[in-house]
C-alpha cells in the first residue's frame, strides 16, 4: 500500500475542520463546487415546480409516481453506458454536454408551461429524457471528484457535495414554494435552465490534467460486463450496495407523495411543499457536514447500518403524524439518515474501487441510489392511491427497517473483505487494457 493511498478504517491526525474542509485546498474543486451549487438551487427549485404542477394538473398520487418512473427508469438502463464514458473520454467535456441537455430540457418544459400547452405527458417525457442525461452525468460526476480532490480527500469531496446538494435543498423548495404560488411553475422551471450557466462556467475555467491512456480498449459490451463483474465479486460493495438499492426502492419514493401530505393531510398548501422539502434539506445537510468532519472510515459501516434503521424508524413515525410541525421535524431526522445512507455508502464504495474501474463502479452505485427509485415510485404511488399515502409510506418505512438488520448482520463479513479488497487493489499491478 502506497503512503498517500487511504486505509479502510485508517486515522488521521489532522484536525476536524481540516478534514472536514480538506478538498476546498484544490482550485478546481473550489470552482466546480461553487457553480454546482447555484445550478442546484434551480434544480431543487424545478423539483418543486414539477411536483405541484403535478399534482395540479391530475390531483393523482399514481400519475405523481409515474412521472418518478419515467424519469429514474432510463437511468436503471443507461447508467452502464454513461460508466463507460466516463472511463474512456474526459469527464470535464462529457460533463459540459451533460449539463447543457439539462438546460435545455428545463428551458423546454418552462416554455410549455408559461404558453399553457403543458400536458402530463410533456412531463413524462421531458422526465425519461432528463433521466437519460442523468444516466450519464451522475456517475460521471461522482467520478469526477477524484481528479478535483484526490484520493486522499475524498471524503471531504463527497461529503462537501453532499452539503451544497442540501444546502441548495434547504433553499430551492423553500423559494420555490413561494415563486410557485406567486408566479407559477413555468418561471420555475426557467429559472432552473439559467442556473445551469453557473455549473458550465466554471467547467469550462477549470483546468484538469488530461488522464492518461492505455490506447487499447476492449469493446464496449466487454468494457461495461468488467464493471459488473468487479461488483458482483466483491463481498464488501455488493452488500453496501445491496442495501443502498433496497433503501431507494422501498423507503425513498416518499418524496413523490409530499405534495399529498402538504395539501391534503397537513394543509400546507404550496408553500407547506416548500417547507417539508427544505426540513428534508436541513437533516441532510446536518449528516454531511457530520461526514465531512470524520478524518477516515473507521466505523462508516456501522453509521450506515444504523441510519438505515433510523431512516426506515423516522418514516414509520411520519407516516402516523397529524401535525405540520411534528412532520416537519421528523423530516429532518429522515433526512439526515438517508444522507449518511448515501454519502457513507458512496465514501466506502469509491475507497474500496480502484481507480481504473471508478465509473463504472459507480454507474452501478446510480443503478442502485437512482435507478431503484422508479418502481418504488410506482409502488408508493398505487399504494397511495388504493390505501393512502400515509399507509404507503409506513409500510415502506418498516421494511427498510427489515433491510436495515439483515445489512447489520452482514457487517463483520463486509468489513474484512473490504480490507482485503484495499490491499490487493494497491499492491497489484492493474491490467489497463481491460477498460
Amino acid at each position: 500500500m502506497t503512503p498517500n493511498t487511504p486505509r479502510y478504517g485508517a486515522t488521521q491526525p489532522e484536525n476536524a475542520p481540516r478534514r472536514m474542509f480538506g478538498a476546498l485546498k484544490y482550485p478546481n474543486y473550489r470552482i466546480f463546487i461553487t457553480g454546482q451549487f447555484v445550478s442546484l438551487i434551480g434544480t431543487w427549485l424545478q423539483g418543486i415546480a414539477q411536483s405541484w404542477l403535478v399534482y395540479r394538473l391530475t390531483g393523482s398520487a399514481a400519475l405523481l409516481g409515474l412521472v418518478g418512473f419515467y424519469g429514474s427508469l432510463p437511468v436503471l438502463l443507461v447508467a452502464p453506458v454513461g460508466g463507460l464514458v466516463g472511463d474512456r473520454w474526459p469527464r470535464r467535456q462529457t460533463l459540459m454536454v451533460t449539463q447543457a441537455s439539462a438546460a435545455a430540457l428545463a428551458l423546454l418544459l418552462g416554455i410549455l408551461t408559461l404558453t399553457g400547452k403543458v400536458t402530463p405527458t410533456h412531463i413524462m417525457v421531458i422526465a425519461a429524457l432528463g433521466g437519460v442525461v442523468s444516466a450519464f452525468d451522475i456517475p460521471i460526476r461522482q467520478s469526477f471528484f477524484v481528479e478535483l480532490a484526490g484520493r486522499e480527500d475524498i471524503t471531504s469531496a463527497i461529503a462537501i457535495n453532499s452539503s451544497a446538494v442540501n444546502g441548495a435543498r434547504i433553499i430551492g423548495p423553500a423559494v420555490g414554494g413561494v415563486l410557485v404560488a406567486m408566479l407559477g411553475e413555468g418561471w420555475c422551471f426557467v429559472l432552473n435552465a439559467a442556473s445551469f450557466l453557473a455549473v458550465l462556467t466554471s467547467l469550462a475555467i477549470m483546468r484538469v490534467p488530461v488522464r492518461a491512456s492505455s490506447g487499447t480498449y476492449a469493446a464496449p459490451i466487454k468494457s461495461i460486463l468488467t464493471g459488473f463483474r468487479y461488483v458482483a465479486g466483491s463481498k464488501s460493495i455488493r452488500v453496501l450496495l445491496g442495501q443502498l438499492g433496497l433503501v431507494s426502492l422501498l423507503g425513498v419514493p416518499y418524496g413523490i407523495l409530499m405534495p399529498i401530505f402538504a395539501d391534503r393531510i397537513l394543509h400546507g398548501g404550496p408553500r407547506g411543499l416548500g417547507l417539508l422539502m427544505g426540513s428534508v434539506g436541513v437533516g441532510a445537510l446536518i449528516g454531511a457536514l457530520r461526514l465531512a468532519m470524520r478524518g477516515s472510515t473507521r466505523g462508516l459501516s456501522i453509521w450506515v447500518a444504523g441510519t438505515a434503521a433510523g431512516f426506515g424508524f423516522f418514516l414509520v413515525l411520519f407516516s402516523y403524524s397529524g401535525s405540520f410541525w411534528l412532520s416537519a421535524a421528523l423530516l429532518t431526522l429522515v433526512g439526515f439518515c438517508f444522507m449518511t445512507v448515501m454519502v457513507g455508502t458512496n465514501t466506502l464504495v469509491q475507497t474500496i474501487c480502484p481507480d481504473h474501474l471508478r465509473s463504472r463502479v459507480m454507474s452501478v452505485y446510480t443503478m442502485m441510489f437512482v435507478g431503484m427509485s422508479p418502481f418504488g415510485a410506482l409502488l408508493a404511488g398505487y399504494g397511495a392511491d388504493r390505501f393512502g399515502a400515509p399507509v404507503a409510506v409506513g409500510a415502506g418505512g418498516f421494511l427498510c427497517l427489515l433491510v436495515s438488520y439483515v445489512f447489520a448482520r452482514y457487517l463483520p463479513v463486509m468489513r474484512a473483505s473490504a480490507h482485503e479488497e484495499i490491499s490487493a487493489h494497491n499492491t497489484q499491478q492493474v491490467d489497463l487494457l481491460v477498460r
